[in-house]
């Protein structure tokens, strides 16, 4: 006789065991229709399973997160349905949920094409409205492989022999189609009603390259066609913001494969946003009392021995270097350094807390199907920072970054933050204590800046508890940028010391720390997040002076030459062009300021002032259309002068 908690604490019993989809039936009609599948005892299940003792019962619907990721999991098997009926020949292999949606890969050897995209995605809304029963099944391991071998779905097999043979092999179908799957999924395909295919792009099986390529279909999937709709409008945006693209049409960077995939080149318009964020970055930092550093790119592949890097990070470094019967690596991270340059000499508890911080370039041995723009490199340059500090300084140190954090991605224009807090793991290194301790320290900063948090129970690093900010982009999209993350690992690794006021020799705890997190990938966000309509300050070119005929062209470079000299990045153009065509092209270029000089202005000593969204300043004198720029760049404002 189950008695079932509800999640507003009212209780119902039952005489007999009782499935999901009976509870929500019971509650109401509306709930019974709405059902996707059911959360019991914080495990989420299909809606026919059966509940045959006391237990704690939320009914998911669409409305929930959980629910959402039920009907993306049942719409890639809806996909890969469709995929068989269409194209039989074709074998299907994993298709899990990503953000916003799912995939699937499949093995075919010709190429899937945007017309078999629209064909597959028409089939697979027929298939939803058929409204076919979902029903989950248990097999034995060996009857599935079987199974799978003689439909000739040779992956699946592969990946079920793979199973260990007393583990329960969980198979759900609908209509003529079966697939290998944990679940939950949807009671039936009616439920799938606001799906589109996306995209088409390889991938490995398995993700190794050394195995063959596959062909892999992304989707998306909602919980009804208004917010279908809505992420395809989020999807075009960010299509019209695409990094790759603006940096092309800007000429800001460059990946050449010439010298291979993921190594960034950066363009002299580039290269000098570049130089102002790491400016910017390096003045903030000196100014919260952080010494800088500079370390090498390689070292003794021992040094990475010692610091755990080859056993735990292996693949994603590469293979090392031999010079005089000595194997030498490229550094993946900066952090083994910084403790190199601590341990070089005694350090007394009056020492700490030290704060350094270094732009240091590491090297990622990334998948080729992996790398994206600048989002994903081999090559990169951390704003790596690490604080050597006592026990009783660590809360007061997580407060002095957090203040540091948000002032500089304030500064870029980001204000709208989500912040985790990651406690211990299952598998840690330190103390109990000493856990408590930490985390209790990155809890009270947190609430000490007022800072909302998630709290990711068990989601920190074995080697100590973590703070993540999430920043959201003018489109709303989330990226990891900043992290705060405490370290019992190294110190004792290294066998770092200090000695402590009693004389007694004590480890120091170690913080690790990125604001922006890559100097590459950050600017990839800068530049999308603004659509390359970056404000004043971090322009490249911040003016751009034009004539409307060879007359002024002596006044044109006069002016040009006063607004350098007084630190403004700016150009002229004395092309014997339409002062209209001018307008366009440099409008398109995304420049700030577009300053026209004819025989008035030059007879004047004046400009003519226009921004790029076309707002007529008037004429003004040349120094006060200095001043006012220079004010708006030490603002860091968007449109100080507009104003």
């Amino acid at each position: 006789m189950p008695a079932i908690t509800l999640p507003d604490g009212s209780r119902r019993e039952y005489e007999n065991p009782v499935t999901v989809a009976a509870v929500a039936a019971d509650i109401g009609p509306g709930l019974a229709k709405a059902a996707l599948a059911g959360r019991v005892d914080d495990q989420l299940v299909d809606t026919s399973f059966l509940i045959e003792e006391d237990s704690s019962l939320a009914i998911v619907t669409a409305r929930d997160e959980d629910g959402l990721e039920v009907i993306r999991h049942s719409t890639a098997h809806l996909l890969a349905q469709a995929v068989k009926q269409l194209f039989p020949d074709t074998q299907v292999t994993i298709g899990p949920v990503i953000e916003d949606g799912f995939f699937y890969d499949f093995a075919r050897q010709q190429p899937f094409t945007p017309e078999d995209l629209e064909a597959i995605e028409q089939r697979m809304g027929e298939l939803a409205d058929q409204d076919l029963a979902v029903a989950r099944e248990v097999w034995d391991r060996d009857k599935a492989v079987e199974f799978f071998a003689d439909q000739g779905e040779h992956y699946k097999a592969e990946i079920i022999s793979a199973i260990p043979a007393d583990e329960e092999i969980g198979l759900y179908g609908q209509g003529d189609w079966k697939d290998l799957c944990r679940g939950p999924h949807v009671p039936s395909t009616g439920h799938l009603k606001a799906f589109k295919l996306t995209k088409l792009a390889g991938a490995y099986w398995r993700g190794d390259a050394s195995n063959e390529m596959l062909q892999r279909i992304y989707g998306t999937a909602w919980a009804d066609k208004k917010a279908l709709k809505a992420y395809l409008k989020r999807l075009e945006e960010a299509e019209k913001r695409d990094h790759r693209r603006i940096g092309k049409e800007l000429d800001l960077f460059s990946i050449q494969e010439d010298a291979g995939g993921g190594l960034v080149f950066w363009h002299p318009k580039g290269a000098r946003i570049r130089r102002v964020i790491e400016d910017f970055w390096r003045e903030r930092h000196i100014a919260a009392e952080y010494e800088l550093l500079y370390t090498p790119h390689i070292a003794l592949q021992t040094l990475w021995d010692t610091s755990g890097h080859t056993d735990f990070y292996r693949e994603s470094m590469y293979k090392p270097m031999e010079e005089d019967d000595q194997l030498y690596q490229l550094k993946p991270m900066n952090c083994p350094f910084h403790v190199l340059i601590y341990k070089q000499g005694l350090r007394s508890y009056r020492d700490l807390p030290m704060r350094w911080a270094e732009l240091g370039t590491v090297y990622r041995h990334e998948m080729s199907g992996a790398l994206h723009g600048l989002m994903r490199v081999r090559g990169f340059t951390q704003d790596d920072a690490h604080i050597f500090c006592r026990e009783d300084q660590i809360a007061d140190e997580i407060l002095r970054i957090l203040d540091l954090t948000l002032e500089i991605l304030e500064s870029f224009g980001f204000n709208d933050f989500e912040v985790n807090l990651s406690t211990r793991p299952e598998k840690a290194v330190g103390s109990d204590e000493i856990w408590e301790k930490a985390t209790a320290a990155l809890r009270e900063a947190l609430e000490a800046k007022g800072l909302p948090f998630v709290l990711d129970e068990g989601g920190g690093a074995f080697y100590g508890p973590k703070i993540d900010v999430k920043i959201r982009d003018a489109i709303g999209r989330e990226w990891q940028c900043s992290t705060v993350q405490l370290d019992f690992n190294l110190p004792e690794r290294f066998d770092m010391e200090y000695v402590a006021s009693d004389g007694e020799r004590r480890r120091p705890i170690m913080i690790h720390r990125a604001l922006l997190g890559s100097v590459e990938r950050f600017f990839g966000i800068l530049i999308e997040h603004y659509e390359g309509r970056f404000p004043t300050w971090l322009a490249p070119v911040q003016a751009v002076i034009m004539n409307i005929t060879d007359r002024q062209e002596g006044y044109a470079q006069e002016l040009e030459q006063l607004l350098k000299n007084q630190g403004v990045r700016a150009q002229v153009d004395l092309r014997n062009e339409k002062i209209g065509f001018k307008i366009r092209e440099h409008t398109l270029q995304r420049i700030p300021y577009l300053l026209v000089v004819g025989d008035r202005e030059a007879d004047s000593n004046t400009v003519a002032v226009r921004t790029r969204d076309g707002n007529d300043l008037g004429s003004m004198p040349a120094k006060d259309f200095v001043d006012r720029l220079q004010a708006e760049v030490a603002s860091r404002g968007l449109n100080v002068m507009e104003e």
